[in-house]
C-alpha cells in the first residue's frame, strides 16, 4: 500500500521536473559540453542522491554557478578531463564528509560567497548576451564585458543575430512576468513556459537561428580513460579540482541552511549531505558529465510544491531519465537563445542588488571584499579569485580579533600610567610602539600588561626590547604585567599578575 504522502510527493516531482528540465540543458549547453551531459547530472541528483541520507528536500544537479568554471576547465583542458576532475572533487567531498567536516563549509566568510556568486552572476550575464545574439562570446571575463559595446554593433549588421537577440529577450521578459500571473498557473515554471514559447515561435516562423545540438543520452556519456588521469599531475588541473569542491560543497550547505529554513520537516544532517553530494559527483565523473551541487531554485520549488518525503526528488530524476531516453529529439527544436535567456536571468538573480546597500551601510569592509571577490573573478579566475577573497576574509577576521586598546593616564606629577587591553599581536605592534614612543622623555613609566588576552612572540620581543632601551639611570620604569609562562610553541600566557621594577 502507498504511503498517504505518495501523491503530494509525485505532484511535487513534476514540478522539480519541469523547474529543472530548461536548466540542466542551458547550463550543459554555456559550459560548452553537450546538453545530455546536464540531463545526466540532473539524473544523477536525482535517483542516486535523492536516495541517499543528508538532506530531505534539497534536489542536486547542474547549477549556473558552476558554469563558468566548467566552461574554463573544458577549454583549457579539454572535455576528457572534465570527468576526471569532477570524479577527484567528489571523491574529495566523501573524504571530508568522513572527516565530519561537513560543518565547517558554513564557517565561510558570507561575503566571500556573495562575492563569488556577483562574479559567477556577471560573466554569465555578460558571456550569456552573446548566446542570446548566437555570437560566440570572448574568452575571458574582462573581454566578454568589454566587448559588449561591439555585440551591439554586430547586432544592427544581422538579421539573425536580431531574431536570435528577440526570442532571449522574449524569453527573459516571460520568465518576469510570470510570477504576477495567478497562483494555480505557477505551478508550472516561467522558464519552462519561455523555452517552450521561444520553440513554438522559432518553428512557426522558421527564424534561422541555432538550436541545441543533440547526440543522444548514450553517446554522451564520456568514460574517463587512463591518459585523462594523468593529468592529475597537473598543477592546474588540482587546482580546479579544489575549486570545483570547494564551490560545489559550500553551495550544496549554504543552499540545506536556506532550504530548512522553508520547511519543517527533519533538519540537514551536514556531514552526510555533503558525503551524498561526492558520492553524486563521483558518479557523475565517471560518466563523464557535469559537475553537481543543490539547487536552491529546485530545492524550493520542491517544498512549495508540497513535496513531504525524498520520494518527490527521486522521481524528478526518473522523470529526466524518461524525457532524455524518449524524447530526445525536443531538444534539437530548442533555440540556444531562449535558453541564454534563461540563464541570464538566472545569472542577475546572483548579484547582491538588495542586499549589497545594507552591507555597505553596516559592514562597510565586508562589502569591500564582496566587490574585490567578484572583480578577481571576473578579471582573473574563479579559483584564484575565491581564493583572494578567502585571504582577505581572514585577514579582516585577524585585524578585528587583535584589537588592542591603549589607555594612558598622566596626572602630571609621578609616573605615566600606560595600560594594554586585548590581544597583543604583530599586526597591532604599529600601534603599541607609536603610542610608548609619543611618551615624554625623561618620566618614569607604569607599563600595565595585565589586560592583555593573548600576546604573540612579536609583541613580547618588542615590548622587552622597548623596557630595555628605555632602562637607564635616568628614567625609572615600573613594569606591572603577567607572569609569561612562555610554552614550548612560543606563545605567552596570561598568568596572575606580577609587578617587577625595572
Amino acid at each position: 500500500m502507498l504511503p498517504p504522502t505518495f501523491g503530494r510527493d509525485i505532484g511535487a516531482s513534476l514540478v522539480v521536473f519541469l523547474v529543472a528540465l530548461p536548466l540542466c540543458v542551458g547550463v550543459a549547453v554555456a559550459s560548452g559540453v553537450p546538453a545530455e551531459a546536464g540531463l545526466i547530472t540532473g539524473i544523477v541528483g536525482g535517483i542516486v542522491v535523492g536516495l541517499l541520507p543528508g538532506s530531505t528536500m534539497q534536489v542536486s544537479g547542474p547549477a549556473a554557478g558552476m558554469t563558468v568554471l566548467v566552461y574554463e576547465a573544458v577549454q583549457e583542458y579539454g572535455l576528457p578531463a572534465l570527468g576526471v576532475i569532477v570524479l577527484a572533487a567528489g571523491l574529495l567531498q566523501l573524504l571530508l564528509g568522513a572527516l565530519r567536516l561537513g560543518r565547517w563549509f558554513r564557517a565561510v566568510s558570507v561575503s566571500v560567497v556573495e562575492g563569488m556568486l556577483a562574479g559567477i552572476g556577471l560573466v554569465i550575464v555578460a558571456g550569456q548576451l552573446y548566446s542570446m545574439a548566437d555570437l560566440s562570446a570572448p574568452t575571458s571575463g574582462v573581454g566578454k564585458i568589454t566587448g559588449l559595446p561591439g555585440l551591439v554593433t554586430d547586432l544592427f549588421g544581422s538579421t539573425k543575430s536580431l531574431s536570435a537577440l528577440a526570442l532571449g529577450a522574449g524569453s527573459i521578459a516571460v520568465i518576469v512576468l510570470w510570477r504576477r500571473m495567478p497562483a494555480k498557473v505557477r505551478v508550472v515554471p516561467g522558464a519552462l513556459v519561455a523555452v517552450a514559447l521561444a520553440t513554438a515561435a522559432t518553428m512557426l516562423l522558421n527564424l534561422p537561428v541555432k538550436k541545441v545540438q543533440v547526440q543522444g543520452l548514450l553517446s554522451s556519456i564520456n568514460l574517463p580513460g587512463a591518459d585523462d588521469f594523468g593529468q592529475l599531475a597537473q598543477v592546474g588541473v588540482l587546482g580546479t579540482v579544489f575549486a570545483f569542491m570547494l564551490i560545489a560543497s559550500a553551495e550544496s550547505l549554504f543552499g540545506a541552511a536556506a532550504v530548512d529554513r522553508l520547511h519543517t520537516g527533519p533538519r540537514t544532517e551536514y556531514d552526510k549531505e555533503l558525503m551524498a553530494q561526492g558520492a553524486g559527483n563521483t558518479l557523475c565523473g565517471l560518466l563523464g558529465a557535469l559537475p553537481m551541487t543543490a539547487v536552491v531554485v529546485r530545492s524550493a520549488a520542491n517544498v512549495q510544491a508540497g513535496a513531504q518525503t525524498r520520494v518527490s526528488r527521486v522521481m524528478h530524476g526518473v522523470w529526466l531519465l524518461l524525457f532524455a531516453a524518449l524524447l530526445p529529439w525536443v531538444l534539437a527544436t530548442i533555440p540556444v537563445a531562449a535558453l541564454a535567456g534563461v540563464l541570464v536571468h538566472a545569472g542577475w538573480k546572483l548579484l547582491p542588488l538588495k542586499q549589497f546597500p545594507r552591507m555597505w551601510r553596516e559592514h562597510r569592509v565586508e562589502a569591500v571584499i564582496l566587490t574585490i571577490t567578484a572583480v578577481a573573478i571576473v578579471t582573473v579566475n574563479m579559483f584564484e579569485g575565491v581564493l583572494i577573497g578567502l585571504a582577505l576574509s581572514i585577514v579582516k577576521t585577524a585585524w578585528d580579533t587583535s584589537r588592542v586598546r591603549p589607555t594612558t593616564t598622566d596626572t602630571g606629577t609621578g609616573p605615566i600610567h600606560i595600560a594594554l587591553t586585548g590581544n597583543a599581536t604583530f599586526l597591532r605592534l604599529p600601534q603599541i610602539l607609536d603610542t610608548l614612543e609619543a611618551l615624554p622623555a625623561g618620566r618614569p613609566v607604569e607599563l600595565d600588561l595585565s589586560g592583555l588576552r593573548h600576546v604573540d612572540h612579536a609583541c613580547d620581543a618588542a615590548l622587552s626590547d622597548w623596557v630595555e632601551g628605555h632602562n637607564h639611570p635616568d628614567t625609572h620604569i615600573r613594569v606591572e604585567l603577567t607572569a609569561a609562562e612562555r610554552a614550548e610553541a612560543g606563545r605567552a600566557e596570561v598568568a596572575e599578575p606580577e609587578k617587577a621594577t625595572v
